[in-house]
């Protein structure tokens, strides 16, 4: 939780000096611009999060997975402003950190399915967490290094 925590602040410092354009670049034809990365993450993230509160509630039906290229298809986030999505992944973001807090010892330990694979709840902040660091990677690497 603790990731969680810090490295929000991490990933909002390195985009919010981005303008329209630059939020908008691609760095190859069929890639996602900034603005869908980021939208993707905060996608994910919702996934996620409602994954651990459901199989920390002991919810035994398995949960379906997720088609990302269709999400971001659908999520019309170059529509939207950085400004405006980096808001909503900082709440998105909040919003799970203290659904965790509120787990408690049990809850943690509860599992379920999803995509056909079992999970903890205890193992989705990590993956969340480890999300979103591949893919500020990502920007870095492949959008960023030429700023």
């Amino acid at each position: 939780l603790e990731i969680l925590a810090r490295e929000v602040g991490g990933t909002v410092a390195l985009l919010e000096p981005l303008d329209e354009t630059q939020a908008g670049y691609r760095y190859a034809p069929g890639k996602w611009s900034v603005k869908e990365v980021i939208g993707h993450v905060i996608d994910v993230e919702r996934v996620f999060a409602q994954r651990a509160l459901h199989f920390a509630r002991k919810d035994a039906a398995p949960l379906p997975s997720l088609e990302q290229d269709e999400w971001v298809g659908t999520g019309s986030f170059d529509r939207r402003t950085l400004a405006s999505l980096l808001e909503e992944f900082n709440a998105v973001r909040q919003a799970s950190l203290a659904m965790f807090r509120g787990f408690d010892a049990e809850a943690w330990a509860n599992s379920g399915v999803a995509s056909g694979v079992e999970f903890t709840a205890r193992s989705i902040p990590y993956i969340i967490a480890g999300h979103e660091l591949h893919h500020r990677k990502v920007l870095e690497a492949r959008y960023l290094s030429s700023r």
